[in-house]
C-alpha cells in the first residue's frame, strides 16, 4: 500500500497516468485518449475523447451482478413511508421518467429544473436527465418564489419537475403555489411542468402546461430508453450557489470527470464496497445530495438511503435505527445535525446495534472539538471531517483512509486530497506562506482535478474574474476561506474572506439577504453579517437604518418592524435565509469613502476586538451596535 504522501504527490506530478488509472473505476463506451487537457487554463478539460454516461455507471452496469440488490432506500418519517428499490426496479423507474421527460420535449443539452422534496421521483428525475443527456438543475425545495424565479431565468429549463408539497416536522409546505408564483415572476416560461401529487396539498394545474406524473408514468410504464453516450466534457448539471452579489452562480459540472472523481472518492475516502449501504443525511438540493446521496454511492454499487424528515422525529434515535436496520457502513452528515442530537438523551446512541458502521463523515461547516469528541465517543467509530464546496463537487481536504489509514485531528478537516494542489497565500501580496501556523487564503493551483466545476453556467468571464483573479499576481483558484496549516500538513479553516456565510451548512450571500431586506419600504440602509453560533456554525444578523425613525421609539414598534422584515426575507429567499435578529440603528459604521465595515460589525457581535478603526467615519455608529448587544441591566 503506498503512503498517502506518495499517492498525493503522484496525482500532481504524474497527473496523466494517475488519473488514467482512476478512470478505470467507471465504464466508458469509448475510452479517453488523454486524461487532462490544460491547454486553456483555467479551464481544465478531463478525459478528452472519452464517452460515458452517469446513469449507466450508477444503474445499468450493476444489473449484471446485483440486479436484485437494494439500490435506493426511501424513508420518510414525515409521511411514514418506507420503500426499497432494487437496481432492477430503479432501472425501470428511471427509464419510465426518461420516457416521460422525452415526451415533454426534453433531450440532450436541454435543461430540466427539479424543485422537489426528498422523494424517490426526485432521484428518478436526476438519473433520467443523466440518461438522456439533459442538464438537470436541482433547486432546494425550501427556496421561496423570488429565488426560484432567478434560477428559472438563468437555467431556462424546457421542463420543470415538482410536487404538490413537501413536509418538515409534520408541517406541510405547499410547493405548487411557490412554483406558480416563481414562473409568473420569471421572464422565461417553461414549456412543461411535471407534477408528482403526494396528496399532501391541493393544487390547480395550468391547462396545457402542467402534467400529472402518475398519468404519464402509466402511459410509459414499459418504455425502454437507452443511455445517450456523452462526451466526457459534456455538461451533466448546474447547481446554484450564493455569491457575494445578489445574483446566484450556476456551478457547471461535466460528465466524465465527475463520474471518475466520485468513483475514486468512494474508494479512497468513503471506504465504500459494492453491496454495502451508504447514508447521507443531506438534501438533493445541495451538492452533497448530488454527489453522496445519488451519484457516488450508486456508482460504487451501494444502496443509498434517501431520508425525508428531521433527526429528532419521531425521536433522536431515528438515524441510528436506520443504521441498524439497513447495516449502514458509511454515514455522512453535518456538524449542525450532531449538535442538535447532542442536546438529546445520550441513551439513543446506545440503543441500537451500530456495529456495521465504519465511519461518520461530517462536512458543511467547521466541526468544533467538543462536538467531534461527543459523537466519536458515542458511536465508537472514527469521525472524519471534510472540507469542500459546491464548486469542487467532492472533498478538498479530509483523510483518505482508503489509501493509507491516518489519524484525524479534532478541529482540522485534514490533508489536501489527491488531485488538489492546495496552498496558503497572503491576501494582499499573493506570496505563498510555507511556514506552519501562518494565516492565509486557501487556494488551489490549476489544473483543478476531475469533478471540479468547469465554469459558471453561460458566464466564463464571471468564473475567471470571481475565482481566479482575486489573489494579486497569481492565477490560482480562491476558496475565499482563511486557513492555517500545521507542521504535519493538516489544514484548519478559519472562516470566509468574503461576504458569504455558512448557516447550518447552507451557504448564503449576505448581499442577497441585504437586497431582500432593502425592499421593505421602511428600510433606508442595511448591513448583514455572519455571527458565530454554537448550534448552526453561523447565523445572519441584520442592522437596519429605518427611513422613519420616529416610529421606533418603543419596543413594540421595533418588534413589529422586525417581524415585517423577517417576513419579507421568508417570502423572497426562504426561511433558511431569515436573520436571527434585526436590530435598528441611526447609522451604520463606514469608512470615509463609504465602505461598510462589515468585519468590524461582525467582531463586535462576536465579542472580539474590532481592530484598527482609524478609517471609520463616525465611531458612534459602532458604539450604537455595542450598546444594542449589551445584556439587559448593564
Amino acid at each position: 500500500m503506498p503512503s498517502y504522501a506518495d499517492f498525493h504527490r503522484r496525482s500532481l506530478q504524474d497527473r496523466e497516468n494517475f488519473w488514467a488509472e482512476q478512470a478505470r473505476l467507471i465504464d466508458w463506451q469509448v475510452p479517453p485518449q488523454q486524461a487532462c487537457d490544460n491547454s486553456k487554463p483555467p479551464f481544465a478539460r478531463w478525459f478528452a475523447g472519452g464517452t460515458t454516461n452517469l446513469c449507466h455507471n450508477a444503474v445499468d452496469r450493476h444489473l449484471k451482478d446485483r440486479a436484485e440488490q437494494a439500490a435506493l432506500i426511501y424513508v420518510s418519517t414525515e409521511t411514514n413511508q418506507e420503500r426499497v428499490y432494487s437496481f432492477r426496479e430503479l432501472h425501470r423507474e428511471v427509464q419510465k421518467m426518461a420516457a416521460v421527460l422525452a415526451s415533454l420535449g426534453a433531450g440532450k443539452g436541454d435543461r430540466v429544473l427539479i424543485y422537489m422534496p426528498m422523494i424517490p421521483e426526485a432521484v428518478f428525475a436526476m438519473l433520467a436527465c443523466a440518461r438522456i443527456g439533459a442538464i438537470h438543475s436541482v433547486v432546494f425545495g425550501g427556496f421561496a418564489s423570488v429565488s426560484l424565479a432567478t434560477r428559472i431565468e438563468d437555467a431556462e429549463p424546457k421542463v420543470i419537475v415538482s410536487a404538490d408539497a413537501g413536509s418538515r416536522g409534520g408541517k406541510v409546505v405547499p410547493y405548487k403555489p411557490l412554483l406558480d408564483e416563481a414562473v409568473r415572476l420569471s421572464s422565461y416560461q417553461p414549456q412543461a411542468v411535471l407534477l408528482v401529487d403526494r396528496g399532501l396539498a391541493p393544487m390547480e394545474k395550468v391547462p396545457g402546461r402542467d402534467h400529472d406524473w402518475a398519468t404519464l408514468a402509466d402511459q410509459h410504464a414499459r418504455s425502454e430508453v437507452p443511455c445517450t453516450w456523452l462526451d466526457a466534457a459534456d455538461i451533466s448539471y448546474t447547481i446554484y450557489t450564493s455569491g457575494t452579489t445578489g445574483r446566484p452562480k450556476g456551478v457547471q459540472r461535466d460528465v466524465g470527470g465527475y463520474a471518475v472523481a466520485l468513483a475514486a472518492s468512494m474508494k479512497h475516502i468513503f471506504l465504500a464496497k459494492a453491496g454495502e449501504t451508504y447514508f447521507s443525511t443531506s438534501d438533493i438540493g445541495w451538492v452533497v445530495g448530488h454527489s453522496y446521496i445519488v451519484y457516488g454511492p450508486l456508482i460504487a454499487g451501494m444502496a443509498t438511503i434517501l431520508y425525508e424528515g428531521l433527526p429528532v422525529r419521531p425521536d433522536a434515535g431515528i438515524w441510528w435505527s436506520l443504521v441498524e436496520k439497513y447495516k449502514v457502513t458509511s454515514m455522512f452528515s453535518a456538524p449542525t445535525a450532531v449538535r442538535v442530537l447532542k442536546k438529546q438523551d445520550p441513551a439513543f446512541l446506545k440503543k441500537y446495534n451500530l456495529s456495521s458502521l465504519k465511519a461518520l463523515f461530517l462536512a458543511g461547516e467547521p466541526l468544533d472539538e467538543p462536538t467531534a469528541r461527543w459523537i466519536s465517543d458515542g458511536l465508537g467509530v472514527p469521525v472524519i471531517d471534510n472540507y469542500w464546496q459546491t464548486e469542487s463537487g467532492w472533498p478538498i481536504l479530509t483523510i483518505a483512509n482508503g489509501v493509507e489509514p491516518q489519524a484525524s485531528k479534532f478541529g482540522s478537516p485534514g490533508l489536501p486530497m489527491y488531485g488538489y494542489d492546495v496552498r496558503l497565500v497572503h491576501e494582499s501580496t499573493g506570496e505563498e506562506l510555507k511556514e506552519p501556523g501562518q494565516k492565509g487564503v486557501v487556494v488551489i493551483a490549476g489544473p483543478t482535478p476531475p469533478g471540479f466545476m468547469q465554469t459558471v453556467w453561460r458566464d466564463d468571464g464571471r468564473y475567471v474574474d470571481t475565482y481566479w483573479k482575486s489573489i494579486p499576481g497569481q492565477e490560482v483558484y480562491s476558496t475565499f476561506d482563511w486557513g492555517i496549516r500545521d507542521a504535519d500538513g493538516y489544514y484548519y479553516i478559519l472562516g470566509r474572506t468574503d461576504d458569504v456565510i455558512n448557516v447550518a451548512g447552507h451557504r448564503l450571500g449576505t448581499r442577497e439577504i441585504e437586497e431582500s431586506i432593502s425592499s421593505h419600504p421602511n428600510v433606508a440602509e442595511v448591513a448583514v453579517v455572519g455571527v458565530a453560533d454554537a448550534l448552526k456554525g453561523q447565523v445572519a444578523m441584520a442592522f437596519c437604518v429605518p427611513r422613519d425613525a420616529s416610529g421606533l421609539v418603543d419596543e413594540a414598534a421595533k418588534l413589529k418592524l422586525e417581524g415585517e422584515i423577517m417576513k419579507v426575507v421568508d417570502e423572497q429567499l426562504g426561511a433558511v435565509a431569515r436573520p436571527a435578529r434585526v436590530r435598528f440603528v441611526t447609522l451604520l459604521p463606514k469608512t470615509r469613502s463609504g465602505k461598510l465595515l462589515r468585519r468590524a460589525i461582525q467582531a463586535v457581535c462576536e465579542g472580539r476586538d474590532a481592530g484598527d478603526l482609524t478609517t471609520i467615519e463616525d465611531p458612534s455608529a459602532l458604539q450604537q451596535i455595542k450598546d444594542l448587544l449589551k445584556p439587559a441591566g448593564e
